[in-house]
């Protein structure tokens, strides 16, 4: 059984839309974050001239499905936040746009030197890459693996608890891909774990499979998918043709493209308008594979009745 985890919230100037402090009990990290427009008291903080690592953080123009990231590393992190807030210019030098957010995470016994946080930072490049969960402003990261193993052990646990507390305060871009679920042999004893359900376009001969893990919404890797976005210009287009750009909808023939690996969404709905190349209502489009229950039912029932919502989790 996962045990729970205690962390400290503190809004430092007891607004919800200031700067906020993170900290996990029995980690030596400390998590600052707050909006652009605080980072004249942001850099001003102590935590700020302290070796670390920053996410700068944005919406994606191109996909609002996702957003943008920058990870970065500093021995003074005030200096270089305040680099980035610079005016970008036409040659792609300067200060960074698309950011709206910072998060910074240090340590409170300032044990980071600069060669962990340089190990941090590719390593937290690599995790970001493999979500799927954001577009990354970096460039080629570098593979920095220059540390002694007993501090590469250190720096495992502390990547751990920083792929805990970021989603706490919003940022879902470094969360671990849920395990593949296997439909044939389905694990419904597992928590948080939803029977199999299946969406089928009969007219374009399109088959998909899917199931809720940890809240969420995962399409199986085979599934099938219209061969390009037909709907309006709004909803889920930047997300159907940021899957084809990123290899996750694989052409097969001239109307189909198949998921290529398992894929998370946020919503049932997202999963079917992907599926479908246009605004869907997943609640009605996807079905228990066994039942023909439809998702919106089986969760009303959920939610109806909490005596027996386990036994419904678990498939029984």
């Amino acid at each position: 059984m996962t045990q729970g985890r205690s962390i400290r919230l503190f809004l430092v100037d007891g607004s919800s839309n200031g700067l906020l402090t993170a900290e996990i009990m029995n980690w030596t990290g400390h998590t600052l974050t707050g909006p652009r427009t605080r980072l004249s008291e942001l850099v001003k903080r102590p935590e700020c001239g302290r070796t670390g690592i920053y996410f700068l953080v944005g919406p994606d123009p191109d996909n609002t499905a996702r957003p943008l990231v920058y990870i970065g590393e500093s021995d003074d992190v005030a200096k270089r936040l305040k680099q980035h807030n610079q005016p970008e210019q036409a040659n792609g030098k300067g200060g960074k746009d698309f950011w709206e957010r910072v998060c910074l995470i240090t340590s409170k016994d300032q044990n980071l030197t600069k060669a962990h946080v340089k190990y941090l930072e590719s390593q937290l490049i690599a995790l970001a890459k493999a979500s799927g969960r954001c577009g990354l402003v970096n460039g080629t990261a570098h593979d920095y693996t220059m540390l002694p193993e007993a501090d590469q052990a250190d720096m495992a646990f502390f990547v751990e608890q920083v792929r805990t507390i970021l989603p706490v305060l919003g940022f879902d871009f470094l969360r671990e891909p849920a395990a593949h679920p296997n439909l044939e042999a389905p694990t419904y004893d597992q928590p948080n774990t939803s029977p199999p359900f299946e969406l089928t376009l009969p007219k374009h001969q399109i088959t998909a499979q899917a199931q809720e893990i940890n809240g969420d919404f995962i399409v199986l890797a085979g599934s099938a998918a219209r061969d390009k976005w037909v709907g309006t210009d709004r909803g889920y287009k930047g997300l159907f043709n940021q899957l084809v750009e990123d290899g996750v909808l694989q052409p097969v023939d001239g109307n189909h493209r198949v998921f290529s690996k398992d894929h998370a969404f946020s919503s049932p709905s997202a999963a079917a308008a992907v599926i479908s190349g246009r605004s869907a209502n997943g609640r009605t489009s996807w079905v228990l594979a066994k039942t023909g229950e439809t998702y919106g039912s089986w969760q009303a029932r959920l939610v109806g009745d909490d005596s027996d919502g386990q036994d419904q989790v678990n498939g029984k």
